[in-house]
């Protein structure tokens, strides 16, 4: 590339001055020039090999991850300054990390934000899936206003992504994610957050992430941390756990918690000179420890019930290893999942339905209790569904415009024209598609006419080319075409439908003057893939790194008595 060269004779060429590393004036062509070309160009200059060398301008750092865009677009413009420096390569890709980093969690937060917001303020769905607060035994909790639930939905999307990167060892990563959720807590009303765990078992997960990564600096504040979080489970449980018992009907699936807690306690008494009270929290940490060890033979006699592995192992560490008790659990856990998986099947056709009215003047969905009383009156759910969005979910109104036949009418007509709009749509994207996979427009068109779906008649035109009746083929083989449809089960997990939903809102509703969402997708996906759903998930941890850390501190702790003895 000779981009000195061809920028000179180009009238419109621009100036860039640059200092530091080399100092001087290159022109270039900001609706040409790409990141790259530029950094090349500067490489040239200076006489310093392109991964060696960072580029500053306008605070931030270009490189070539901007790959597709064009100077202009990442804010150079004439006479722009640009700053350069050498550095190794080593130095070089922990700065381009740490930039990662701060895009990846921009990205999550950005994520959440969006989820918690459309999960928590009554707008259209976008999504096949719900995100509801619920409590231990899986019940739905209503809790403060929408300000607090929203911050609170924050708080816990966040607090299970750090727990996943806790599990794969990236406790670096999960602090950050754990200090965001922190703050997403801090959002919400205090006697909301007095009401729930959460953000104590946040509290203690972030000492957790201090101690495996060994930073004995942050021990100070991690005192403070875990005083707050005793205190906060203390106000949910109890002092001795009494309430939990109660709520869980005599089981206590807080004792891999309470083992964490004062594994951790015990290690910052004894780092900071405070023995006896480090041995004391030790010793119970250990204690409940014990209580947590799953015998071989009390498994052998679950599994050969028929519970799995982690049924069993989880029955019996809620229960303190008692096997009668463990059974009676896991039965009720089995009843309780089969339950909830049929709430969520119907709640996914409840989104299903509400997709298919649209959304009312405000953005918002139909209310389905409303729908479902009108529905009981008598009226049909499509028309009732088309009142109650043309009012605003106003139970009366809609109720005054179906009983008046003017009215009535006149919602069967509006009805019935955004149905065809509809059609007629949706007949045009399966067109487009079809040309966009190599079949001309006519045979396209005919095909439809001929088979009704898009999939049949693509399956016609494929048999015409076999036959080698047709000239239309699709480029390179075919490639088998599958059909966003699941059965009344649902989907498979949170995510597999967006795109079969997707034809159901578009151009649906011809007042929709809602301005269109740009969401991260991908990141949103992996954020879900944390939420388990699971109301006890956050108690059933593994205890071996406790375990072995209770051993190592209590030798430690005998080691120093024979010190001072």
């Amino acid at each position: 590339m000779d981009g000195a060269s061809s920028s000179s004779s180009n009238p419109l060429s621009t100036k860039l001055k640059v200092s530091g590393l080399w100092s001087g004036v290159i022109e270039v062509d900001l609706e040409e020039w790409t990141i790259p070309m530029l950094r090349a160009e500067l490489a040239k200059s200076s006489q310093c090999p392109q991964e060696n060398l960072k580029v500053i301008c306008a605070g931030k750092i270009l490189k070539d991850e901007f790959a597709d865009k064009k100077l202009r677009d990442v804010g150079l413009k004439a006479n722009s300054r640009i700053l350069i420096s050498r550095v190794d390569v080593e130095q070089a890709k922990a700065i381009n990390d740490e930039l990662d980093a701060q895009n990846r969690l921009a990205r999550i937060k950005a994520a959440v934000d969006a989820m918690a917001k459309r999960h928590t303020d009554n707008s259209f769905p976008v999504d096949d899936f719900s995100i509801e607060l619920e409590n231990q035994s899986g019940e739905k909790m209503n809790v403060g206003s929408e300000t607090d639930q929203r911050a609170l939905v924050m708080g816990l999307m966040l607090h299970a992504k750090g727990r996943h990167l806790i599990e794969k060892g990236q406790y670096k990563d999960a602090l950050d994610i754990l200090g965001m959720g922190e703050e997403a807590f801090s959002l919400c009303d205090r006697k909301v957050i007095e009401t729930v765990d959460n953000a104590s078992l946040l509290q203690i997960d972030t000492v957790w992430c201090y101690f495996m990564q060994r930073d004995i600096s942050c021990l100070a504040m991690g005192g403070i941390r875990l005083k707050n979080a005793r205190k906060g489970l203390e106000h949910c449980y109890g002092a001795n756990m009494e309430r939990a018992r109660v709520v869980q009907g005599g089981f206590c699936p807080e004792i891999a918690t309470y083992t964490r807690l004062e594994l951790l306690e015990g290690v910052v008494a004894y780092h900071t000179g405070l023995l006896e009270e480090s041995c004391k929290a030790l010793t119970s940490a250990q204690a409940k420890y014990r209580q947590l060890q799953v015998s071989d033979e009390s498994l052998s006699t679950l599994l050969n019930i028929g519970f799995t592995t982690k049924q069993s192992r989880r029955a019996l560490r809620m229960c303190g290893q008692d096997v009668q008790r463990a059974v009676e659990f896991a039965i009720e856990e089995r009843e309780r999942i089969a339950k909830k998986e049929e709430e969520d099947r119907q709640r996914y056709r409840d989104i299903r339905e509400q997709k298919s009215y649209g959304r009312t003047l405000l953005g918002k969905v139909v209310d389905m209790t409303k729908l479902t009383e009108l529905a009981s009156i008598g009226y049909e759910r499509p028309l009732a569904a088309e009142a109650l969005r043309r009012n605003e979910n106003d139970f009366q109104k809609a109720l005054d415009e179906l009983t008046d036949p003017a009215s009535n009418s006149s919602l069967q007509g509006s009805l019935e024209s955004r149905r065809r709009k509809r059609k007629k749509s949706l007949r045009q994207e399966d067109i487009a598609d079809m040309i966009a996979m190599g079949f001309e427009r006519g045979k396209a068109e005919a095909a439809l006419l001929r088979s009704g779906t898009k999939e049949e008649a693509i399956d016609f035109l494929l048999r015409e080319l076999q036959n080698g009746a047709g000239s239309g083929a699709a480029s390179e083989g075919h490639a088998e075409i599958g059909s966003a449809t699941f059965e009344e089960g649902g989907p498979q997990n949170a995510t597999d439908t967006v795109d079969e939903m997707q034809d159901v809102t578009e151009n649906h509703n011809e007042h929709d003057s809602a301005p269109v969402e740009v969401r991260d997708q991908e990141m949103e996906e992996d954020i879900v893939n944390n939420l388990t759903g699971d109301p006890l998930a956050d108690y059933d941890i593994e205890v071996e790194e406790e375990g072995k850390a209770i051993a190592e501190y209590l030798s430690l702790l005998v080691s120093a008595r024979q010190y001072f003895a």
